[in-house]
Protein backbone atom coordinates (compact mmCIF):
# COMPACT_ATOMS: atom_id res chain seq x y z
CA UNK A 1 0.00 0.00 0.00
CA UNK A 2 0.94 3.36 -0.69
CA UNK A 3 0.50 6.12 1.91
CA UNK A 4 1.00 9.83 1.96
CA UNK A 5 0.74 11.79 4.99
CA UNK A 6 0.86 15.52 4.78
CA UNK A 7 1.73 18.07 7.34
CA UNK A 8 -0.50 20.58 9.09
CA UNK A 9 -2.15 22.67 6.55
CA UNK A 10 -1.67 26.28 7.46
CA UNK A 11 -4.08 29.53 6.15
CA UNK A 12 -5.50 29.81 2.70
CA UNK A 13 -2.08 29.49 0.93
CA UNK A 14 -1.40 25.90 2.02
CA UNK A 15 -4.54 25.01 1.85
CA UNK A 16 -4.88 26.14 -1.81
CA UNK A 17 -1.64 24.59 -2.45
CA UNK A 18 -2.60 21.15 -1.33
CA UNK A 19 -6.23 21.05 -2.96
CA UNK A 20 -4.04 21.96 -6.82
CA UNK A 21 -1.48 19.57 -5.94
CA UNK A 22 -3.14 16.37 -4.33
CA UNK A 23 -5.23 15.33 -7.30
CA UNK A 24 -2.09 14.63 -9.27
CA UNK A 25 0.07 13.60 -6.86
CA UNK A 26 -2.26 11.03 -6.44
CA UNK A 27 -2.44 9.74 -9.61
CA UNK A 28 1.82 10.40 -10.09
CA UNK A 29 2.63 8.48 -7.09
CA UNK A 30 -0.19 5.74 -6.89
CA UNK A 31 -1.44 6.58 -3.84
CA UNK A 32 -3.61 4.82 -1.95
CA UNK A 33 -4.50 6.41 1.20
CA UNK A 34 -4.19 10.09 1.78
CA UNK A 35 -3.90 11.39 5.29
CA UNK A 36 -3.72 15.20 5.96
CA UNK A 37 -3.74 17.26 8.84
CA UNK A 38 -5.97 20.09 8.81
CA UNK A 39 -6.12 21.82 12.38
CA UNK A 40 -4.69 25.19 10.63
CA UNK A 41 -6.32 25.45 7.44
CA UNK A 42 -8.83 27.65 8.82
CA UNK A 43 -6.96 31.15 8.86
CA UNK A 44 -4.80 29.48 10.94
CA UNK A 45 -6.21 28.06 13.63
CA UNK A 46 -9.05 25.04 13.14
CA UNK A 47 -10.50 23.63 10.44
CA UNK A 48 -14.12 24.36 8.83
CA UNK A 49 -16.54 21.74 7.67
CA UNK A 50 -16.06 23.87 4.39
CA UNK A 51 -12.55 23.27 3.58
CA UNK A 52 -12.83 19.78 5.28
CA UNK A 53 -15.10 19.02 2.51
CA UNK A 54 -12.67 20.76 0.02
CA UNK A 55 -9.62 18.73 1.25
CA UNK A 56 -11.70 15.41 0.83
CA UNK A 57 -12.73 16.66 -3.11
CA UNK A 58 -8.93 17.18 -3.71
CA UNK A 59 -8.11 13.35 -2.48
CA UNK A 60 -7.75 13.30 1.31
CA UNK A 61 -9.25 10.26 2.87
CA UNK A 62 -8.55 11.16 6.48
CA UNK A 63 -7.97 14.67 8.21
CA UNK A 64 -6.59 14.76 11.42
CA UNK A 65 -6.63 17.59 13.75
CA UNK A 66 -4.86 18.72 17.44
CA UNK A 67 -4.69 21.21 20.02
CA UNK A 68 -6.99 23.58 17.52
CA UNK A 69 -9.87 21.31 17.11
CA UNK A 70 -12.16 23.42 18.38
CA UNK A 71 -11.13 27.14 17.83
CA UNK A 72 -13.89 26.74 14.63
CA UNK A 73 -16.89 26.28 16.77
CA UNK A 74 -18.87 25.08 13.95
CA UNK A 75 -17.13 21.67 13.95
CA UNK A 76 -18.53 20.67 17.27
CA UNK A 77 -21.35 20.11 15.51
CA UNK A 78 -19.73 18.57 12.25
CA UNK A 79 -17.45 16.19 13.46
CA UNK A 80 -19.83 13.61 14.72
CA UNK A 81 -21.47 13.66 11.32
CA UNK A 82 -18.00 13.45 9.24
CA UNK A 83 -16.09 10.27 10.33
CA UNK A 84 -13.15 11.00 8.68
CA UNK A 85 -12.34 14.11 9.99
CA UNK A 86 -10.74 12.70 13.49
CA UNK A 87 -9.39 14.85 16.28
CA UNK A 88 -6.87 13.07 19.27
CA UNK A 89 -8.22 10.09 21.05
CA UNK A 90 -6.67 11.27 24.14
CA UNK A 91 -8.93 14.24 24.67
CA UNK A 92 -11.39 13.50 27.54
CA UNK A 93 -14.32 10.95 27.53
CA UNK A 94 -17.59 12.84 26.04
CA UNK A 95 -15.50 15.02 23.72
CA UNK A 96 -17.38 15.27 20.23
CA UNK A 97 -15.72 13.21 17.40
CA UNK A 98 -13.50 9.90 17.24
CA UNK A 99 -10.07 9.67 17.63
CA UNK A 100 -9.16 7.13 15.15
CA UNK A 101 -11.37 6.24 11.99
CA UNK A 102 -11.21 2.49 9.88
CA UNK A 103 -11.38 3.80 5.76
CA UNK A 104 -12.37 1.50 3.78
CA UNK A 105 -10.24 1.69 0.56
CA UNK A 106 -10.21 0.11 -2.62
CA UNK A 107 -9.87 -4.02 -3.48
CA UNK A 108 -11.40 -3.99 0.25
CA UNK A 109 -8.81 -3.31 1.95
CA UNK A 110 -8.78 -0.99 4.91
CA UNK A 111 -6.72 1.41 6.82
CA UNK A 112 -6.92 2.59 10.49
CA UNK A 113 -5.50 6.12 11.25
CA UNK A 114 -5.14 7.22 14.93
CA UNK A 115 -4.45 11.02 16.16
CA UNK A 116 -3.53 11.77 19.41
CA UNK A 117 -1.62 14.78 21.22
CA UNK A 118 1.33 15.29 23.25
CA UNK A 119 1.15 16.23 26.86
CA UNK A 120 4.56 17.63 27.31
CA UNK A 121 4.24 21.56 27.12
CA UNK A 122 0.96 20.68 25.86
CA UNK A 123 -2.54 21.25 27.36
CA UNK A 124 -3.49 19.13 29.78
CA UNK A 125 -4.59 15.59 28.13
CA UNK A 126 -5.21 11.82 29.01
CA UNK A 127 -2.53 9.71 28.36
CA UNK A 128 -1.85 9.43 24.73
CA UNK A 129 -0.18 6.11 24.93
CA UNK A 130 -2.73 4.08 26.36
CA UNK A 131 -5.08 5.63 24.34
CA UNK A 132 -3.05 4.10 21.52
CA UNK A 133 -2.72 0.88 23.36
CA UNK A 134 -6.25 0.52 23.73
CA UNK A 135 -7.50 1.83 19.94
CA UNK A 136 -4.64 -1.57 18.66
CA UNK A 137 -5.99 -3.68 20.87
CA UNK A 138 -9.24 -3.85 18.32
CA UNK A 139 -7.26 -3.90 15.62
CA UNK A 140 -4.08 -6.65 14.26
CA UNK A 141 -2.28 -5.07 11.48
CA UNK A 142 -1.79 -7.13 8.34
CA UNK A 143 -5.29 -8.78 9.76
CA UNK A 144 -7.96 -6.78 10.39
CA UNK A 145 -6.24 -3.65 8.53
CA UNK A 146 -3.50 -3.44 6.06
CA UNK A 147 -2.48 -0.15 6.97
CA UNK A 148 -2.21 2.08 10.69
CA UNK A 149 -1.00 5.66 10.79
CA UNK A 150 -0.86 7.04 14.04
CA UNK A 151 -0.77 11.09 14.13
CA UNK A 152 1.20 12.69 16.98
CA UNK A 153 0.73 15.71 17.46
CA UNK A 154 2.88 17.28 19.78
CA UNK A 155 6.11 19.57 20.84
CA UNK A 156 8.37 17.56 22.65
CA UNK A 157 10.90 15.04 20.01
CA UNK A 158 10.81 12.68 22.93
CA UNK A 159 7.23 12.30 23.31
CA UNK A 160 7.20 11.22 19.74
CA UNK A 161 10.13 9.07 19.60
CA UNK A 162 8.99 7.09 22.53
CA UNK A 163 5.38 6.22 21.06
CA UNK A 164 7.43 4.99 17.55
CA UNK A 165 9.15 2.83 19.53
CA UNK A 166 6.22 1.97 21.42
CA UNK A 167 4.31 1.70 18.20
CA UNK A 168 7.12 -0.49 16.29
CA UNK A 169 6.01 -3.87 14.81
CA UNK A 170 2.11 -2.43 15.72
CA UNK A 171 1.48 0.29 12.88
CA UNK A 172 3.20 0.89 9.62
CA UNK A 173 4.09 4.68 10.40
CA UNK A 174 4.25 7.14 13.30
CA UNK A 175 4.74 10.67 12.22
CA UNK A 176 4.37 14.19 14.21
CA UNK A 177 2.80 16.92 13.78
CA UNK A 178 2.56 20.70 15.41
CA UNK A 179 5.72 21.96 15.25
CA UNK A 180 5.49 22.91 11.14
CA UNK A 181 9.13 22.07 10.75
CA UNK A 182 10.24 19.15 8.63
CA UNK A 183 12.75 17.02 10.42
CA UNK A 184 15.16 14.49 8.70
CA UNK A 185 14.91 11.95 11.06
CA UNK A 186 12.68 9.51 8.67
CA UNK A 187 13.59 5.73 9.19
CA UNK A 188 12.22 2.83 9.36
CA UNK A 189 12.50 0.96 13.04
CA UNK A 190 13.66 -3.09 13.47
CA UNK A 191 10.16 -4.29 13.36
CA UNK A 192 9.15 -2.33 10.24
CA UNK A 193 7.27 0.96 11.83
CA UNK A 194 8.18 3.80 9.56
CA UNK A 195 8.98 7.19 11.68
CA UNK A 196 9.40 10.68 11.22
CA UNK A 197 9.48 13.24 14.09
CA UNK A 198 7.74 15.62 12.52
CA UNK A 199 6.50 16.19 9.22
CA UNK A 200 6.43 19.71 8.73
CA UNK A 201 3.43 22.34 7.26
CA UNK A 202 1.83 22.65 4.17
CA UNK A 203 2.26 26.96 3.91
CA UNK A 204 4.32 29.37 3.67
CA UNK A 205 7.62 28.90 4.90
CA UNK A 206 9.23 32.50 4.79
CA UNK A 207 7.46 32.91 8.32
CA UNK A 208 7.40 32.31 11.49
CA UNK A 209 5.80 28.64 11.69
CA UNK A 210 3.49 29.21 8.71
CA UNK A 211 2.21 33.16 10.69
CA UNK A 212 3.45 36.77 9.39
CA UNK A 213 6.83 37.47 10.22
CA UNK A 214 6.32 40.89 11.91
CA UNK A 215 3.41 39.94 14.32
CA UNK A 216 5.08 36.84 15.80
CA UNK A 217 8.54 38.75 15.92
CA UNK A 218 6.99 41.73 18.02
CA UNK A 219 5.35 39.00 20.30
CA UNK A 220 8.76 37.45 21.17
CA UNK A 221 10.61 40.86 21.11
CA UNK A 222 8.31 43.03 23.31
CA UNK A 223 6.34 40.29 25.68
CA UNK A 224 3.09 41.98 25.09
CA UNK A 225 -0.03 40.87 23.16
CA UNK A 226 -0.16 42.41 20.14
CA UNK A 227 -2.09 42.13 16.67
CA UNK A 228 -3.91 38.76 16.20
CA UNK A 229 -1.35 36.81 14.09
CA UNK A 230 -2.44 36.19 10.85
CA UNK A 231 -1.48 32.83 8.09
CA UNK A 232 1.59 34.08 5.91
CA UNK A 233 0.76 34.34 2.22
CA UNK A 234 3.67 33.93 0.09
CA UNK A 235 4.78 31.07 -2.34
CA UNK A 236 3.69 27.64 0.10
CA UNK A 237 5.73 24.62 0.41
CA UNK A 238 3.54 20.48 0.67
CA UNK A 239 5.47 18.90 3.27
CA UNK A 240 4.56 15.38 3.99
CA UNK A 241 6.09 11.23 4.11
CA UNK A 242 5.85 8.68 1.54
CA UNK A 243 5.63 5.43 2.55
CA UNK A 244 5.38 2.11 0.61
CA UNK A 245 3.97 -1.01 3.31
CA UNK A 246 3.97 -4.81 2.30
CA UNK A 247 0.34 -5.88 1.37
CA UNK A 248 0.47 -8.97 3.55
CA UNK A 249 1.92 -7.18 6.87
CA UNK A 250 1.10 -4.01 6.31
CA UNK A 251 4.81 -3.10 7.99
CA UNK A 252 6.91 -0.49 6.25
CA UNK A 253 9.55 -1.42 2.96
CA UNK A 254 10.58 2.31 1.86
CA UNK A 255 9.82 5.41 3.07
CA UNK A 256 10.90 9.11 1.46
CA UNK A 257 9.64 12.69 2.18
CA UNK A 258 7.82 14.66 -0.53
CA UNK A 259 8.83 18.68 -0.19
CA UNK A 260 7.28 20.80 -3.21
CA UNK A 261 7.18 24.62 -4.56
CA UNK A 262 7.81 27.29 -2.22
CA UNK A 263 10.91 28.31 -0.15
CA UNK A 264 12.19 24.84 0.93
CA UNK A 265 14.58 22.21 -1.19
CA UNK A 266 12.59 20.37 -3.32
CA UNK A 267 11.99 16.35 -3.19
CA UNK A 268 10.00 13.75 -4.07
CA UNK A 269 9.73 9.87 -3.65
CA UNK A 270 11.50 8.02 -6.07
CA UNK A 271 9.66 5.17 -5.95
Amino acid sequence: MRILFLGDIVGRVGREAVIDRLPGLRNELSLDLVVVNGENASHGFGLSPAIGRDLFAAGADVITLGNHSWDRRDMIGHIDAEPRIIRPANYPPGTPGQGSVVVELVNGRRALVISVMGRQFMDAMDDPFRAVSDILSRHRLGVTVQAIVVDIHAEATSEKWAMGHICDGRVSLVIGTHTHTPTADHRIFPNGTAFQTDAGMCGDYDSVIGMGKDAAIARFVRKMPGERLQPAEGDASIAGMMVETDDATGLAMRMAPLRLGGHLAQTRPDF
